[in-house]
């Protein structure tokens, strides 16, 4: 169940970043991903041994999401910087032949969108530009996410959330962002008058890192996870229909990019840990009624805590009140079990208990490690702030109060 507004500000951030509608951009975007693809692909045939299990999983979860007209999601964990586009090297090229078969995905824009050209390079590449370090689950990036998710077809007054009989707004083109209209010729109006932002034709598949930094933790608590950020819980809640989502588990990418390296002059130019086996367990769709299940929750929330003079758009309530957040937490664990489950397939032992809590990685990050010395990461833990540059530090609803120029 989704907000109008919503999905308007998710029209808007698409089209920052991208022509509307060009035919030529589209080209163009295929040819990077196949290029980047195809790179990926070289490397892991030359130099690897790759592994790839539960395939058939990922076929009839992406053909589950098109024949029912619905967005598809696939989540992993995030082992190293090269997850993707490495991952994608890893399947066969029929999943790249169309570009509206190309996943959409999210990267941190003080890292991949420093300049123009690395701005324009993962734009081409389907990639939006999340912000990080306090500026939270609602902003652009995951606003476009929903909208990526939400079929143009659904756009309707049975997949958006209605409030208030009196403030109904239908979503029109980009000339005109938002007008009124009599709900019963919304379908109609949608199909002949609003145009999405940007050119596809079927629906579209989102893949995500959850975690929201790569972890690689030192034995024995190698390839565990962090918690699952909150932010995800926006995709599986707030689309108008509820995506196909399956999970995937992958081990060995850290491989090809630790996060130390070997500084001599081989280390340093040839690929690492050669001939190293690169594992990715695909697992099968969520199951419906679970997903289903958490959207009615949602559901009965925006019926609560809606606003009736603005009902278009999420609340303070919605956003930051305490059962949605333990809405989107729960969301959010459900999850990362479901990825954990994997991770024992492909022969780890169970994870330490303490690695699904939230409240342990935000004491673990903060202190440093010092909470929990016995814990220790290969290279740096990404979480912390003061390791990253090109950051701006924002309140706890995700307001600048320090742009990124002036922090020491």
């Amino acid at each position: 169940m989704s907000f109008y507004d919503v999905l308007q500000r998710g029209d808007d951030f698409i089209r920052e970043y991208r022509p509307a509608r060009s035919k030529l951009w589209n080209y163009v975007s295929h040819l990077t991903c196949l290029a980047a693809v195809g790179g990926s692909k070289l490397c892991l045939t030359l130099f690897y041994d790759v592994q790839v299990k539960g395939l058939a999983n990922l076929d009839k979860g992406l053909a589950m999401a098109r024949k029912q007209n619905r967005g598809f999601l696939t989540i992993m964990n995030h082992m190293s910087v090269c997850d993707d586009p490495f991952l994608w090297g890893c399947l066969p090229w029929r999943y790249f032949m169309d570009l509206d078969d190309i996943r959409w995905g999210l990267a941190a824009s003080n890292v991949c969108f420093k300049t123009e050209a690395a701005s324009t390079f993962f734009t081409l590449g389907k990639i939006l530009s999340t912000e990080r370090f306090g500026r939270g689950p609602f902003q652009g990036a995951l606003d476009a996410a929903v909208r990526i998710l939400s079929p143009d077809d659904t756009l309707d007054e049975k997949h958006i959330y209605q409030g208030s009989s009196s403030s109904k707004k239908v979503m029109t083109t980009s000339a005109s962002p938002l007008g009124s209209s009599l709900v019963e010729h919304a379908k109609s109006f949608y199909s002949t008058t609003y145009t999405p932002p940007f050119l596809r034709y079927k629906t579209s598949w989102i893949h995500l890192f959850p975690e929201g930094y790569v972890c690689q933790l030192q034995a024995p608590y190698n390839n565990s996870m962090r918690f699952f950020r909150w932010g995800t819980a926006r995709l599986i809640l707030e689309p108008t229909v509820a995506p196909v989502i399956v999970p995937i588990f992958s081990d060995g990418f850290e491989k090809i990019v630790p996060e130390t390296r070997d500084d001599s002059l081989v280390g340093s130019y040839a690929p690492p840990n050669m001939g190293a086996t690169i594992t990715v367990n695909i697992g099968k769709a969520i199951d419906d009624s679970v997903i289903e299940s958490f959207r009615e929750e949602w559901k009965k929330l925006c019926d609560r805590f809606h606003d009736v003079t603005n009902p278009d758009d999420l609340t303070h309530e919605l956003k930051f009140g305490q059962e949605a957040r333990e809405l989107r937490s729960r969301v959010c664990a459900y999850l990362r079990e479901k990825v954990a489950q994997l991770r024992v397939e492909n022969g780890f032992e169970e994870e330490d208990p303490r690695f699904k809590s939230v409240d342990f990685w935000k004491k673990y990050t903060y202190s440093q490690g010092a909470s929990d010395p016995d814990i220790k990461f290969v290279g740096l833990n990404w979480a912390v702030k003061s390791y990253q540059k090109g950051v701006h530090k924002y309140d706890e609803f995700g307001n600048i109060i320090q742009h990124a120029s002036t922090n020491k």
